[in-house]
């Protein structure tokens, strides 16, 4: 099986909103991701970042800058602010090549983020 892309999905939960809450929750996310899925730096493609509106102390991609990613391209915005829904989180689509079949990707969802995707939990 050759190299295709894949995109994989996680999320995770701030403490607070502060710029270093959301960079190392971010950090924690992406790393988890890359670790699961053996996904080197250099097979990313993009990476799509979403934060509920109450955090707004920084950009989820200053994380990934700080990891040393400067290279990928990325993106940052607002999921859609649902009344009742989880607050404080971060939410990645990470796009790759990668010689995984999509049967086989792990996403992630961590912290307070696990009930978005209990079935994806471990």
């Amino acid at each position: 099986m050759g190299r295709e892309c894949r995109s994989v999905r996680g999320a995770i939960t701030a403490e607070q909103n502060t710029a270093e809450a959301i960079e190392n929750a971010t950090a924690e996310l992406l790393l988890a991701l890359i670790q699961e899925n053996r996904i080197k730096i250099k097979d990313l493609v993009n990476i799509y970042f979403s934060v509920t509106v109450d955090l707004n102390a920084q950009f989820p991609a200053v994380a990934a800058r700080r990891l040393g990613w400067k290279t990928v391209p990325m993106l940052c915005g607002y999921e859609i602010d649902v009344p009742g829904s989880l607050r404080k989180c971060i939410r990645v689509m990470l796009t790759c090549n990668s010689k995984i079949s999509q049967d086989k990707i792990k996403h992630q969802y961590l912290g307070g983020a696990e009930i978005l995707r209990p079935d994806l939990v471990k």
